[in-house]
């Protein structure tokens, strides 16, 4: 099922929440359908694919073919999928997962974020990504009333002592590393939350520039900073 869905949706490349795809010469300017009588069901269950902002998505018929939505139906299916702007290239399945690269965060880069945990009592010992998505880029840490944020230019990692999750509904799974996470949606971005020794880390992608399976493998690699 996973091999007909994925030929399904390369057909398709709708790839959402990807700058500057449109921004090519070699368009071509076609009349299609949004097909909302057509059903999806992943694994058995009904689906209904969403963009990064949560909203609704639907097949597109054009000349009796449908296609669908890469980024969605991957994300359901839990298929790494990313978008190389450099190429023009989709990347579904496990070639994707190669576009995380580690970080090295500079003496100065460092120093600020071991000053931010300092702040807190019982939770000074600093934590951050080891791993980022390639193309992404690490701009600053700062303190929030409960905890320490490191910002990316794509991503905003949260580290607090509490778990705000709760009441949201969500979504279990297992990252790499055998931690269970879960993903849920406060408003219109969705989270990726987990407990890791003493603290709860939240990761997003406020610009929607991320794919669920690209954060989960950064999520992965959050460990202590020596």
């Amino acid at each position: 099922m996973k091999k007909t869905i994925v030929s399904m949706m390369v057909l398709g490349m709708t790839v959402t929440g990807v700058g500057g795809v449109y921004a090519g010469t070699n368009l071509q300017k076609i009349s299609a359908y949004l097909n909302h009588n057509i059903g999806i069901q992943v694994n058995g269950a009904a689906y209904s694919p969403t963009d990064g902002k949560g909203n609704k998505l639907a097949p597109i018929t054009y000349n009796d073919t449908t296609y669908l939505p890469v980024r969605a139906v991957a994300d359901a299916l839990k298929v790494p999928v990313s978008y190389d702007a450099i190429h023009h290239q989709v990347n579904i399945g496990s070639g994707s997962s190669t576009t995380v690269s580690k970080i090295t965060y500079s003496t100065a880069q460092l120093a600020a974020i071991h000053k931010e945990f300092a702040k807190f009592k019982s939770f000074e010992t600093a934590y951050a990504p080891q791993l980022m998505v390639t193309g992404d880029a690490y701009q600053k840490a700062g303190a929030s009333d409960d905890g320490v944020y490191l910002l990316f230019k794509h991503m905003r990692v949260g580290i607090s002592p509490r778990d705000y999750s709760g009441g949201y509904a969500s979504q279990s799974v297992k990252l790499s590393n055998g931690i269970q996470a879960k993903w849920y949606t406060p408003d219109k971005t969705p989270m990726l939350g987990f407990k890791l020794n003493d603290r709860y880390v939240t990761i997003s992608s406020e610009d929607h520039t991320l794919s669920k399976a690209q954060i989960q493998q950064v999520a992965a690699s959050v460990a202590k900073l020596k």
